[in-house]
């Protein structure tokens, strides 16, 4: 669910997370449901993640999060494992706007400087600023288009609504 103003618990990581990491390769070919899938979230990485991770945590990442192969799990998995947002550094491009057509709140910010795992932090998108225990880090804000197809879920419930077909 979209909010303008997030808080939620930091799981933090390094540079370079890439697509079979966040979603194991074996999995790709497997006809899991969301909900299995988030069972797998991140773990060749953190073992931990997916029986752990709380509704509306958030991670933050170093530089290149999402890298490797275009597939959406790598996506569909944190979200229906409860990630509320992702920040890192830097995005491999097309990681980036998978995140927004599924609707899952991204953020490109510097704010991994600033945060540990377990912390706290809040985003607040209407600002552009994350805040950490450490300072406020900005970020760009989002476009309206692009908080369009938040507040809407994702890219098809968005095309639903604006066509009249939800």
């Amino acid at each position: 669910m979209w909010k303008s103003v997030h808080t939620g618990r930091v799981w933090k990581y390094g540079n370079d997370v890439n697509t079979d990491v966040i979603y194991p390769g074996k999995y790709t070919y497997s006809d899991l449901s969301p909900e299995e899938m988030a069972e797998h979230a991140l773990e060749d990485l953190d073992p931990e993640f997916a029986s752990n991770v709380q509704p509306g945590d958030i991670i933050v990442a170093g530089t290149n999060f999402g890298c490797g192969s275009s597939r959406e799990q790598a996506v569909t998995c944190l979200k229906y494992a409860g990630v509320g947002v992702l920040i890192a550094k830097s995005f491999a491009r097309i990681y980036f706007r998978n995140a927004i057509n599924q609707g899952l709140p991204i953020v490109q910010c510097a704010a991994v400087e600033g945060v540990e795992s377990g912390e706290e932090v809040a985003v607040d998108f209407s600002t552009g600023k994350v805040m950490t225990p450490r300072g406020d880090y900005s970020f760009p804000p989002l476009s309206s288009f692009v908080t369009g197809i938040l507040e809407d879920g994702g890219l098809i419930p968005h095309v639903r609504r604006k066509l009249g077909i939800e």
